[in-house]
């Protein structure tokens, strides 16, 4: 099994604690992490912290394959080195007892120096996640970010050289952005070879600097559709590459479900369903594209795994099938045989076989058409 697909198959624990807004030099427009964190206000102690990890340790029934502690929600590096150094020191006792594995944090690109990665490297930190959001300098500074996109090559080719896993945050959807300037930030993080990517469209929330330009009309969010038609492009560029695409679109809180938290935007509290949804749906109709399947028995076979995204949610996408092709008979069976991320179509004692980020062109396989 190659990188990225033992990434995959793994199970991970991440134990997460949020230091909202702290080490922030500033308040990016998009941002309200008391509505993506969940509001997590109190000071992190070691008390607190100690509770927390015990808590999540006594959760799983089967040990997971890697347990990891992460601060999120703020800009790690960019707090004082003795506030960093006492956090990282709460998480050391279960690591030298081996029920944590090891630490990851999330920071700005530009709080990363030989001096700091020091510090997180003698604590036991891994994985760094930079938040870059885009590559394009105009975006980033109608964002409100306060940093460029030369911070983020520099900051991720110190951590690599540091010997850190990385993560880079991007966002679609940003004031100035539109669907070239997302391939653009698509391109330049593939070519820093991150390990992991995270993808999240652009959401109005309240009480931000995006809101405030909405209300005024001089910003316009990402319809669904859109949304979900570039971070389907994203996801088949990044799995191209080799890169697992760890997170898309945000999780929900109980603050987001709070009236009037979300102002605008393309939001689903299952927004990658919807990605992968889409994409099933269009290997399906490319599989049944220019065949004579009127009267036909026709049976597509996936993994598993695969089934619910394939039918979709209320098995939309099977019905929607059925409806554009009525004169077929279309059944699905899943195969635990069958490698997830391949769909097969049969028909006639033939059958066509197409991976979901692979090439557009049908594989003929089984029998050779008849003449």
């Amino acid at each position: 099994m190659q990188g990225s697909d033992r990434f995959l198959h793994m199970t991970h624990m991440i134990i997460p604690f949020f230091i909202v807004y702290q080490g922030c030099p500033n308040r990016c427009i998009f941002c309200n992490v008391h509505k993506t964190a969940g509001n997590y206000t109190g000071l992190i102690t070691e008390e607190t912290f100690r509770e927390t990890v015990h808590k999540y340790l006594r959760q799983p029934k089967r040990k997971p394959d890697h347990i990891q502690i992460a601060f999120y929600g703020g800009n790690f590096t960019g707090m004082e080195k003795e506030r960093q150094a006492e956090l990282l020191a709460y998480a050391r006792p279960f690591i030298k007892k081996g029920q944590v594995h090891d630490i990851r944090v999330s920071t700005r690109p530009d709080n990363i120096d030989n001096e700091n990665v020091e510090l997180l490297k003698s604590f036991g930190v891994t994985t760094v996640e930079i938040g870059a959001q885009s590559f394009a300098d105009e975006v980033l500074k109608l964002s409100r970010r306060g940093h460029s996109s030369s911070d983020v090559i520099n900051a991720v080719n110190i951590l690599k050289e540091r010997g850190f896993k990385t993560g880079i945050h991007i966002m679609l959807g940003l004031p100035g952005d539109n669907r070239l300037g997302f391939e653009y930030t698509i391109r330049e993080t593939i070519a820093l070879k991150p390990d992991m990517v995270r993808i999240h469209p652009t959401i109005v929330f309240q009480d931000t600097g995006l809101a405030e330009i909405f209300s005024k009309g001089d910003y316009t969010p990402l319809g669904m559709a859109e949304a979900i038609d570039m971070c389907k492009y994203a996801l088949g560029r990044f799995a191209a590459a080799g890169i697992p695409v760890i997170r898309l679109g945000l999780q929900m809180t109980r603050e987001m479900e709070k009236a009037g938290s979300i102002i605008a935007g393309p939001y689903h509290p299952a927004f990658r369903s919807l990605v992968e949804e889409s994409i099933f749906f269009d290997i399906a109709s490319s599989l049944l594209a220019e065949k004579e399947v009127a009267g036909k028995e026709i049976t597509f076979i996936l993994s598993r795994k695969d089934e619910s995204s394939f039918r979709g949610q209320g098995n939309r996408n099977l019905q929607l099938l059925k409806n554009c092709y009525s004169a077929a008979r279309i059944t699905v069976k899943a195969d635990d045989r069958q490698e997830r991320g391949i769909i097969s179509l049969t028909m006639e004692e033939q059958t066509w076989r197409m991976h979901k980020f692979g090439k557009p062109e049908k594989v003929y396989v089984n029998s050779l058409p008849k003449t």
